[in-house]
C-alpha cells in the first residue's frame, strides 16, 4: 500500500490496514488466477480498471489491478479478489479479500480476523440466474424435458405415459432458505402459478411467500411441496439440515432441488430415499465432493438432474462481481464499512 498514512493507524504486518480515514490511502488490487474457473481472470481485472466515467476517488483509491498467479505477484498486493481460498492468503499481508462466490465456507474465519484480514462476498449477484435455473429444473420434471433429452441421444420417439407429464401451476414448492437466492426462486414460481411457502431463521412475511416457517418445523413445511428448493448457506447450523427425517416428510412424488451447498444435504439420505423409491427425483447443483466423482450413483439415475455448481453461471457475473469490489474500494477510500463483510 502506497499513499501517507493517516494519523493512529492500525498496523498489519509492513502496511497499514485500509480501514482508514477518508483519502488516506492507495491500494494494489490483485485478481487471483483461480478466478478463471468462472470468467476470464483479465476481464475482471479489465472491469476493475479506472475509467473516465469512474468517480475520481476511485481512481485515486488504486494504485493498480493485476493478475496474481504466483506468490510473489501475491507479495504486492494488498487486497485479493479470488475464487478459491489458499493457505498462503494468510501469510501475504492482505487486508482485504473479496470472493467472487457467495458461498464463503472454504474461508477460515477465525483466521481472517485474528490477523486482521476482512472478508467479503458477492452474496447478491445470483438471484436471477438460481431462481431461473430452479424454475428450470421444476419445468424439466414437470414437462419430462430431461426425459426427451435423454431419448433423443438414441433416437427413440417415445410419448410420455398418460400420467406422467404435469404442469407447476397449481403445484407447491417449499424454499429452504429465503435470502436472495430463495427470494429470486419463490418470485419467479409465483409468477408462473406456484405456491411458494419458505422457510427462515425469522419467521417475517416474504413477498411472493404464503407461509413462513421457522427450521423446527422444516417437515412440517416441506411434507406438502411437490418441490422442495434448497438455497441456505451452508453453516454449523445447516450442514446436514436436509437429512433422512426431513426427507421422509416429504411427499413420494416430491423432487429436491439443491442449490445451496452438498453439506446441507445429507447425500446419503438422499441415495437412499431415491433407490427406494421414496421421492420422485432430484436436481443436484452442489455435492459434498466437488467434482462430482466418476462412481457417484448420481450420475446414471433417470430422475436425478446433475448440474456442475453452474446455477450461478450468467455472462454479466464478472460486472456484478466488479460492482461489488468497486463499491468497496470507494468505501475504503470514503473510511466507510465494507458492503457484505462476513469478517
Amino acid at each position: 500500500m502506497t499513499g501517507t498514512p493517516p494519523s493512529g493507524p492500525r498496523s498489519h504486518g509492513n502496511r497499514f490496514v485500509p480501514t482508514v480515514s477518508k483519502g488516506a490511502m492507495v491500494l494494489v488490487l490483485g485478481v487471483h488466477r483461480s478466478v478463471d474457473e468462472l470468467f476470464p481472470t483479465g476481464v475482471l481485472r479489465d472491469a476493475l480498471h479506472p475509467t473516465g466515467e469512474d468517480d475520481p476517488a476511485y481512481a485515486r483509491a488504486l494504485d493498480d489491478v493485476r493478475v496474481v498467479e504466483t506468490p510473489a505477484d501475491l507479495a504486492e498486493c494488498d487486497a485479493l479478489v479470488t475464487f478459491e481460498y489458499e493457505p498462503s492468503f494468510l501469510s501475504a499481508d492482505l487486508a482485504w479479500i473479496h470472493s467472487v462466490q457467495a458461498g464463503v465456507d472454504r474461508f477460515p474465519f477465525d483466521e481472517l480476523e485474528a490477523r486482521g484480514i476482512s472478508l467479503t462476498n458477492s452474496t447478491g449477484v445470483h438471484g436471477d440466474s438460481v431462481g431461473e435455473i430452479v424454475v428450470g429444473y421444476m419445468l424439466s420434471f414437470a414437462r419430462r424435458l430431461h426425459r426427451h433429452r435423454d431419448r433423443e441421444r438414441t433416437r427413440e420417439w417415445r410419448y410420455p405415459d398418460w400420467d406422467e407429464a404435469f404442469t407447476v401451476d397449481g403445484e407447491s414448492l417449499c424454499v429452504v432458505g429465503l435470502g436472495t437466492l430463495g427470494q429470486g426462486i419463490a418470485r419467479r414460481a409465483d409468477a408462473l402459478g406456484v405456491d411458494v411457502v419458505g422457510v427462515r431463521r425469522t419467521p417475517t412475511p416474504v413477498e411472493h411467500v404464503r407461509t413462513v416457517y421457522t427450521p423446527g418445523r422444516l417437515e412440517l413445511a416441506v411434507a406438502d411441496a411437490r418441490f422442495v428448493a434448497v438455497a441456505t448457506p451452508l453453516t454449523d447450523a445447516t450442514r446436514g439440515l436436509v437429512d433422512a427425517d426431513v426427507l421422509a416428510a416429504m411427499r413420494e412424488d416430491a423432487y429436491l432441488l439443491n442449490v445451496s451447498r452438498g453439506g446441507v444435504v445429507d447425500e446419503d439420505a438422499l441415495l437412499a430415499a431415491l433407490e427406494a423409491g421414496k421421492l420422485a427425483g432430484a436436481a443436484l447443483d452442489v455435492f459434498e465432493t466437488e467434482p462430482l466423482p466418476d462412481d457417484s450413483p448420481f450420475w446414471s439415475m433417470e430422475e436425478v438432474i446433475v448440474t456442475p455448481h453452474a446455477a450461478g453461471a450468467n455472462r454479466e457475473y464478472y460486472r456484478r462481481v466488479a460492482a461489488i469490489v468497486r463499491e468497496n474500494v470507494r468505501r475504503l477510500a470514503e473510511g466507510e464499512s465494507l458492503a457484505n463483510r462476513v469478517v
